[in-house]
């Protein structure tokens, strides 16, 4: 039987979306934990697929790839305790620096996503460094035609209005330099997450990330 993500697992976070408060998530902790489980059950089985075009991926314990429920809350206005979602880090966040691969499981709202987010000022530098540089190579990769079917364009939250310091402002890249963060996300279906066959589908679509990631990590190798 394949590994697949439960319609009970969904059924969850809607719950917990209506009931967002530690009396009743205390109350139906086993259907957090039989949730959670299913998660892990699922991602071990997409990094077993995804394995096949990044052996990276090999490394990586499904258990620890996934984010906690539990928002930290002191520095938020929003004190709503828990997350309405299953996040979990494929080589992307944690505090990784690297070009990876990141799944979002929320009823309505799951998407897939590959880049580096956010990286340290000096890993930053060296990508904009590799972009300025091999523009015609990057450009390749993002202009490629089953890469834009899926991912349009990167991300461009938190983009400068000015081309960073220690670049030409007449720079080919220089829309690209601007950006502080090197994503691209592609939203998926319920029933995309919820079909038998999601652990296969969903490596096709991140195995078209790979030579973004590769790109975005060669300055590091």
């Amino acid at each position: 039987m394949p590994a697949t993500i439960s319609p009970k697992t969904f059924e969850f976070l809607n719950k917990l979306t209506v009931n967002n408060n530690r009396e009743w998530f205390n109350e139906n902790k086993n259907l957090y934990t039989e949730s959670q489980e299913n998660v892990i059950f699922f991602l071990e089985a997409l990094l077993n697929e995804m394995s096949e075009f990044d052996e990276e991926l090999r490394k990586i314990d499904a258990k620890k790839a996934l984010f906690r429920i539990y928002r930290d809350t002191r520095f938020s206005k929003d004190k709503i305790p828990y997350k309405t979602n299953f996040g979990a880090s494929l080589g992307m966040g944690k505090g990784s620096q690297k070009g990876g691969y990141y799944l979002h499981l929320e009823p309505g709202k799951s998407f897939l996503a590959g880049g580096i987010y956010m990286p340290e000022s000096s890993v930053l530098k060296e990508v904009r460094k590799e972009i300025s540089l091999y523009g015609n190579d990057f450009l390749k990769i993002i202009n490629n035609k089953d890469f834009k079917k899926y991912f349009p364009e990167l991300d461009q939250d938190d983009k400068l209005k000015k081309v960073p310091q220690g670049f030409e402002k007449e720079d080919p890249m220089a829309e690209y330099l601007k950006l502080k963060s090197f994503i691209v996300v592609y939203n998926v279906k319920d029933e995309e997450i919820l079909d038998n066959n999601a652990a296969k589908n969903l490596t096709k679509i991140f195995k078209l990330m790979k030579p973004f990631n590769d790109f975005l990590n060669a300055p590091f190798l």
